[in-house]
């Protein structure tokens, strides 16, 4: 690391964000710190007050994280790795720890001993000297952006941390910066909400990969940088697909600095869009650093409706709304999608676009074309045409008894159903279950075993129709796009009923 001259500020200031309920409009106090080998010699005196006061940053049960609704965010946290030569030897000392995943996108870290830990998820170090147990999520920054004050920037992911902070030295915070050979003209702070308002607070070091923050107290904190240089971001493109009925292709293009907090933000903005959507798995990172001001182009080939065309990037942390690049496309094709810096002309990012990326959700969709007869488990008429077939078997199913077709569906029949759903069960979920992006994301949070995972998205279902959530019922949700082999499971039931 390098070593900075400044030390941490003291605060009397514990656990401030548990024990009130609103954040003050604050001065920030910048004014002292370190630079990258000296000692600032001037900073600013006085910042801007902010007019908004800030809500709750714990509720009264003790849950970290956001009040809203937007809590029920479950991430699909993986952290980004950056693949900058400058950025990736740095901390392979440390002990990897993998934290439990909790309830909205919290984590917890128990460790037995004194050391230094650094968190698998999200690259957090911690620096503890003793038995402690740690609460942390990553927070928003566009929810303090009256806070963040000009010319101090967003240099990675906000924290809420929480634990006994007498147990807790130090934290080392990831932040997006490339700092290459660059980094002589650039001071970090640690940007602290406090009871009192926010402050921004001494570093006692920094490296390529963090920046190290002795504890005062514990509540929302993150990165800070002030550079008299052009600044450059580790970035990362994010992909979704718009889900719906049409055989064209829809898709949202996000351009992001590698922060967590950025991260979650685009994916809570999808989340609550009127549209449906599914996430994309591509190689997010770029392979060229991303510079506020340049301007860069998204290309497709072959050639699709790309709106806007070219953006200038700047990095979105403080914004609520994020830009997106719309791509459109009127028939499903394979295509590729570059990112080219228009200065260099050099390519920052690319990718290609498969048709098994998406699952089309048309009537056809993964019926084999291949004849009937033959292949079936139960033995049938093969001559009949598949409507005739379907009629006969549902006059095999008993109907003297009506409340036969009302009977609810088993925990063993959904585990069975499970079992048979292949990758495109999310695609199901949403399109034709018509079960929310954030249902799948707290299903996919708990990192359990596929097929349980599958599971628990048809008890979700199961729970929104209540009542109807019948053999029936799924059957006529499902008919048209699974496969004849889940079809057969799926009258099974029917029969079982």
């Amino acid at each position: 690391m390098n070593r900075g001259a400044g030390v941490a500020e003291s605060s009397d200031d514990h656990n401030a964000s548990s024990e009130e309920k609103d954040c003050p409009s604050p001065n920030l106090d910048t004014s002292k710190d370190s630079k990258s080998g000296e000692e600032s010699s001037s900073e600013s005196s006085s910042e801007s007050e902010s007019d908004n006061e800030e809500p709750k940053i714990e509720k009264a049960n003790g849950e970290l994280g956001e009040p809203s609704t937007d809590d029920s965010y479950a991430q699909e946290f993986h952290k980004i790795q950056s693949h900058c030569e400058h950025c990736n030897a740095e901390n392979k000392h440390n002990e990897q720890v993998t934290p439990r995943l909790l309830s909205r996108g919290q984590f917890l870290l128990k460790v037995d001993t004194e050391g230094v830990y650094q968190c698998t998820e999200t690259g957090l170090i911690f620096e503890v000297n003793r038995k402690v147990d740690i609460k942390y999520c990553v927070l928003s920054w566009s929810k303090y952006a009256d806070l963040v004050v000009k010319p101090w920037v967003v240099g990675g992911p906000l924290f809420d941390v929480k634990c006994d902070p007498a147990s807790l030295t130090s934290i080392q915070f990831p932040h997006s910066l490339c700092l290459g050979h660059h980094d002589a003209n650039m001071t970090f702070k640690v940007f602290h909400v406090k009871s009192s308002g926010a402050a921004l607070e001494y570093t006692v070091d920094h490296s390529a990969t963090h920046v190290k923050w002795h504890v005062s107290s514990l509540s929302p904190v993150g990165p800070v940088i002030q550079s008299e240089e052009a600044v450059y971001h580790h970035g990362a493109v994010v992909l979704y697909k718009v889900i719906d009925h049409n055989p064209s292709l829809s898709f949202r293009v996000y351009i992001a600095t590698n922060n967590e907090s950025f991260i979650k933000d685009i994916s809570k903005s999808v989340k609550h869009s009127s549209k449906k959507f599914m996430k994309i798995d591509k190689p997010p990172v770029c392979q060229k650093l991303l510079q506020n001001g340049k301007k860069y182009r998204l290309i497709s080939e072959p050639d699709a409706e790309i709106t806007p065309e070219e953006i200038e990037f700047v990095d979105g942390s403080l914004l609520k709304l994020k830009s997106y690049i719309e791509v459109y496309l009127e028939q499903p094709v394979e295509f590729k999608l570059l990112l080219v810096e228009m200065d260099s002309e050099e390519i920052v990012w690319k990718a290609k676009l498969r048709e098994c990326d998406w699952v089309q959700h048309d009537q056809n969709q993964n019926i084999p074309k291949t004849s009937l007869s033959g292949n079936r488990r139960r033995k049938m008429s093969s001559s009949l045409p598949d409507e005739e077939a379907y009629d006969k078997r549902m006059k095999q199913v008993g109907t003297s008894d009506g409340t036969k077709s009302r009977t609810p569906l088993t925990d063993t029949q959904l585990i069975t159903l499970a079992g048979k759903l292949g990758k495109e069960w999310i695609k199901i979920a949403l399109a034709n279950l018509e079960l929310e992006i954030g249902d799948i994301d707290d299903i996919r949070e708990k990192k359990e075993d596929v097929t349980i995972c599958k599971f628990r998205m048809l008890k979700k279902w199961q729970e929104k129709e209540q009542g109807n959530a019948t053999a029936q019922n799924l059957y006529n949700c499902l008919k048209n796009v699974v496969s004849i082999e889940i079809q057969d499971v799926l009258e099974g039931f029917l029969q079982e009923t």
